[in-house]
């Protein structure tokens, strides 16, 4: 349903795209994953016929998203970063006014519309203007104002971000709903428990290319499914990760974020974690928390391209590895460990 192959785009010197290639099927999720900056909505925009590319070639629904843009964009649906409602309109007008730049006839619109309302639990509030809405009731109607048109394929552009964790759930639920009834999503995001949640499929784009892809467990098996998280004081921290050297598997260097490091340390866990235990107080290096752990966004991107990306926090809104409502939080066993 989404072909993209060889996709090229620059801004001045800066090369956004250099030579994605994506696939997507009918009726499935594509997460196309990675940090901010790296290309993503860029090529978000180019498949929504919002941006020309510089090369390469790209189609949706079998439609040329250069030469066959105008007729293209009557089967798309976009949702991006930002709610793109009207706060002075009610929820029913913004849909509405949805409905009239599709050319959707005003009973038909208006049909369409109120089901809508009704699908994203909002019918209640259709006559309220948006700008009362809560941020999680406006991402719905920005979701729904991209279903007006029934489109063929939807691209969601980090639908969920600044969301809070039950908003993040409500809207997980009704992306599941439209792939069940037979929508393709291309789905931008940089949380891996929410392309994980989605996704058939998962694309990592760094510096602008494609540099691995496969289902969720097949990515995370890059670092062996498991990592171990060590925190300690941040004037013993290198003394650490010096200590720990050798745990990691493949003798990757370990990874320094503020006052913790993250090591790779394959699928031997737990043996790993009783080294972690021994080998720092070898050296009288106090640890003040030890974490066997889940990979992560991190860890997968670590081991992808030997960098981190910014970790989630509170303020994003993201729901833990585990479903549950503290963000950014893994799976782990812990051993904590007093000064």
């Amino acid at each position: 349903m989404v072909s993209v192959e060889g996709l090229t785009k620059s801004f001045g010197e800066v090369r956004a795209l250099n030579g994605v290639d994506l696939a997507v099927e009918e009726g499935t999720v594509l997460g196309l994953l990675g940090p901010n900056g790296v290309g993503k909505t860029t090529a978000v925009r180019i498949l929504a016929t919002l941006l020309p590319p510089d090369g390469g070639h790209a189609t949706v629904a079998g439609l040329d998203v250069v030469r066959d843009a105008e007729l293209l964009r009557t089967m798309i649906g976009l949702a991006g970063q930002l709610a793109a409602v009207d706060p002075n309109l009610t929820g029913m007008e913004n849909l509405e006014m949805v409905g009239r730049l599709y050319h959707v006839p005003r009973r038909e619109s208006r049909r369409r519309v109120t089901e809508i309302l009704d699908r994203f639990d909002l019918l209640s509030a259709a006559n309220r203007t948006a700008k009362t809405y809560s941020g999680g009731m406006k991402r719905k109607l920005d979701l729904g104002a991209s279903l007006v048109g029934r489109p063929q394929v939807l691209f969601l552009d980090e639908l969920t971000t600044g969301l809070d964790p039950h908003s993040r759930v409500d809207l997980w639920d009704l992306i599941r709903q439209l792939v069940r009834d037979g929508t393709t999503l291309l789905l931008t995001t940089q949380h891996l428990d929410e392309a994980d949640a989605l996704s058939k499929e998962i694309a990592v784009i760094d510096d602008g290319r494609v540099i691995a892809n496969g289902t969720p467990d097949e990515l995370k098996d890059k670092v062996d499914g498991t990592v171990l998280d060590v925190r300690a004081d941040r004037e013993h921290l290198a003394e650490a990760a010096d200590a720990l050297y050798g745990i990691a598997r493949g003798g990757q260097q370990v990874v320094n974020e503020r006052s913790e490091t993250t090591l790779p340390v394959g699928t031997d866990g737990p043996a790993a974690l009783t080294e972690a235990v021994r080998r720092p107080g070898a050296v009288g290096v106090t640890i003040a928390d030890l974490a066997c752990c889940k990979p992560t966004l991190n860890d997968v991107f670590l081991a992808l391209t030997g960098r981190a990306v910014a970790k989630t926090t509170a303020g994003d809104g993201g729901a833990g590895e585990d479903g549950s409502d503290e963000p950014g939080r893994r799976k782990r066993r812990r051993v904590r460990k007093s000064r």
